[in-house]
């Protein structure tokens, strides 16, 4: 590979997520999300870093991988689910390749191969290469040096609209306890869930939630600061101001109408041209804790990536997402016009998506070496470009996005002039940086919380707010008690309750995108947590539990069964208080 002088650093930045759907259903929501997501993503994935590797490159992504995913991805129940849908996959695959050897179509026949191949390949992987545990094969990819892991929010709790900082501390230290469980080591960087920033002021709840009255909150960054995070990830438009990028609107119709009632009264912050993506910044200077550094989303090839009107995975050629073949619900049909309807959509040709990859991976190099120089000229030091994106998007919502990916980074190390680096190896390199304060806010359209807080889902926050006031109470009052059966129903308490706050209930009621499903799953965590705190202050205090409440405490360890190391204390009040 070429030696040449560094203009900078890059990293991707990859968000894996899903809400806890084991046992929630299968199919058209439930489980496959998760089959879908690992088929399509989390195994493509592991490939390209694996190839990568064998090249001698060490790509030095940034991946994000959720608490709650990684619990399920670890779950014996979802490797024997997995298993069952990649053999489904192959059978239909086999199924429509006789279909459209009969009725003479090679163009489609020649697709329906490439799915036999593509999930018997995955099937392979998973049971030979990754011996069914894919934590693990992340794990060791990271334990080697070559992608460095960062947390998330247990449950992808939405920390501005929490209303107790006992959630947003249980939703931190949880993240943590499980990193170290499934990944050996304390993280050093955590993806905000949504990029959604609070600094510390008098906060007051955004709906009506009886017996809370404003008080003075934390700032997010002290929680991370408090459990060892060193740094993370924000919009552009929090560091610097301007116009935030929306990276949904164009894939959800309903997002699109609920921006247009917030639109008309949102007002850009100015630009602030001392700021730079590019840089380094701290925030946070309380005495006794350290600054936690943030890394900035580059807005230049956001939407070369993000979009599907403008970006690369609106090629005509790109296999179309939306347009399915029952009953296998294979896809043999190319995006054509991202603005076409079903019917119009064109046969998918491999040969033909494939020739426009190493033109578009060469293309982003070029986009990023740009940018990275630039700074360089303008700031006189050498930048880092940070480039986040939800990981689920290579793979699962385009599907030649892994294939990207390999020749952007092979593009990189063939070039040698932009460093590949991950977000904690250049945090850890910086010896000191400008303090900054943020406003409140989160990515997307607006970047604020119109996404999670509006008119369809204000219910859902008077019901979280409920149930965390009670979670504190309960903890309070027994909470470290020594007696195990009391801490049994107050374990799965919290992890009802920390489930009910995942930000992707609010997410999918607002784009429809799955809004029954939502709002069923969200009902169900609110009712199961009223019955077990019912249940805890019952035998807290001495009275008879039925047997059908000890069957039921049963029944729902067994259906959530995630983050066996939950600390029902973690709500019993906030530490390091100031």
């Amino acid at each position: 590979m070429a030696v040449r002088k560094k203009i900078g650093s890059f990293t991707f930045v990859l968000h894996s997520h899903l809400p806890y759907v084991l046992s929630h259903g299968r199919w058209p929501h439930g489980t496959d999300w998760l089959n879908e997501a690992t088929a399509e993503t989390y195994i493509p994935l592991l490939n390209v870093i694996g190839r990568l590797v064998d090249e001698g490159i060490s790509p030095k992504i940034t991946l994000g991988i959720t608490p709650v995913l990684t619990e399920q991805l670890k779950s014996p129940a979802f490797q024997e689910e997995f298993t069952a849908y990649l053999e489904n996959k192959i059978a239909a695959a086999r199924a429509d390749s006789v279909e459209f050897k009969a009725t003479r179509e090679p163009v489609l026949l020649k697709v329906s191969k490439m799915w036999e191949e593509f999930y018997g390949g995955a099937l392979d992987s998973f049971k030979n290469r990754y011996k069914r545990d894919i934590v693990k094969a992340f794990a060791d990819l990271q334990r080697q040096g070559h992608i460095e892991i960062i947390t998330c929010g247990a449950t992808h709790g939405y920390f501005p609209l929490l209303s107790r900082d006992e959630s947003i501390q249980a939703q931190v230290k949880q993240a943590v306890a499980s990193y170290r469980r499934n990944y050996g080591r304390k993280p050093k960087g955590i993806w905000l869930p949504e990029c959604a920033y609070r600094p510390g002021y008098k906060w007051s709840p955004p709906v009506p939630a009886p017996g809370l009255e404003p008080y003075e909150r934390k700032g997010v960054e002290e929680f991370l600061s408090e459990n060892g995070i060193r740094y993370f990830i924000v919009d552009s438009h929090m560091l610097e101001g301007g116009k935030p990028i929306g990276v949904y609107l164009d894939r959800y119709e309903a997002l699109e109408k609920l921006w247009g009632q917030f639109e008309k009264g949102f007002t850009p912050r100015p630009l602030d041209p001392e700021k730079s993506p590019y840089d380094v910044y701290f925030i946070g200077a309380k005495p006794g804790k350290r600054p936690v550094a943030i890394l900035t989303r580059d807005p230049k090839t956001g939407l070369q990536v993000w979009s599907g009107e403008h970006g690369y995975p609106g090629n005509e050629h790109y296999l179309d997402f939306h347009k399915k073949r029952f009953p296998g619900g294979l896809r043999y049909w190319s995006v054509t016009d991202i603005k076409a309807d079903l019917a119009e959509k064109k046969n998918y040709r491999p040969e033909a998506a494939g020739k426009f990859i190493p033109e578009q991976a060469y293309h982003f190099k070029e986009m990023v070496k740009a940018a990275l120089t630039e700074h360089l000229k303008n700031k006189k030091s050498p930048g880092i470009l940070t480039a986040p994106y939800d990981a689920e998007l290579f793979g699962h919502w385009w599907f030649e996005g892994p294939e990207w990916l390999y020749h952007v980074i092979r593009n990189f190390a063939e070039d040698g002039e932009v460093e590949l680096t991950t977000g904690g190896e250049y945090v850890s390199s910086r010896k000191g940086g400008q303090l900054v304060a943020l406003p409140e806010g989160s990515w997307g359209e607006g970047g604020f919380h119109y996404i999670w807080l509006n008119e369809w889902t204000a219910w859902t926050w008077k019901h979280i707010y409920e149930a965390e006031t009670r979670m504190v109470s309960l903890a309070r009052e027994f909470s470290g008690k020594g007696d195990e059966n009391l801490n049994d129903i107050l374990g799965q308490a919290a992890r009802e309750l920390m489930l009910l706050q995942s930000s992707d209930w609010q997410f999918l009621i607002s784009t429809w995108s799955a809004r029954d499903y939502a709002e069923m799953r969200f009902t169900e965590h609110f009712s199961t947590f009223n019955r077990l705190a019912e249940m805890a202050e019952k035998y807290g205090r001495g009275e008879k539990v039925a047997q059908g409440e000890w069957e039921f405490l049963g029944m729902t360890k067994e259906r959530d069964d995630i983050f066996p190391d939950v600390e029902p204390g973690w709500w019993k009040g906030v530490e390091h208080k100031d």
